[in-house]
């Protein structure tokens, strides 16, 4: 029996906003760049998403319900089942305090919408993800 050598190395992407268009966005351009994607709404949904699925990846928006993205990315980054998964936030925020911020809860890169699909993949590619 032959392994698939794609599936067993596929990264998983966990993209949290609360709007679906930019989450319909994301995932295919994350798709279409052979990524598995899961999605949530909230900073909470993606903070038990984070420890449940172990994504290669977390893509946060920062103001959303039900948690915003910087403390689900300051919980995120103090969970020690979790803490080791970078954080990349995908926001309309375009203040360099709040990009400052967001370096502070530990996201690893920041990324101001509204972008081009190349913006994300230039983002994953200066965390060194595949």
């Amino acid at each position: 029996m032959s392994v698939n050598s794609e599936s067993s190395t596929q990264r998983t992407v966990l993209i949290a906003d609360d709007s679906q268009t930019e989450r319909v966005k994301l995932r295919q351009t994350l798709e279409q760049a052979g990524y598995k994607v899961i999605e949530v709404q909230s900073g909470n949904e993606a903070k038990l998403a984070a420890v449940e699925h172990h994504p290669d990846l977390i893509m946060l928006d920062i103001i959303m319900d039900n948690g915003d993205g910087y403390q689900a990315c300051r919980a995120i980054k103090r969970n020690t089942a979790t803490q080791h998964i970078p954080v990349l936030m995908v926001s309309g925020k375009n203040n360099p305090v709040d990009k400052l911020w967001a370096e502070k809860q530990g996201a690893s890169g920041y990324i101001t919408k509204p972008y081009e699909a190349q913006d994300i993949l230039s983002g994953i590619a200066a965390l060194t993800l595949p």
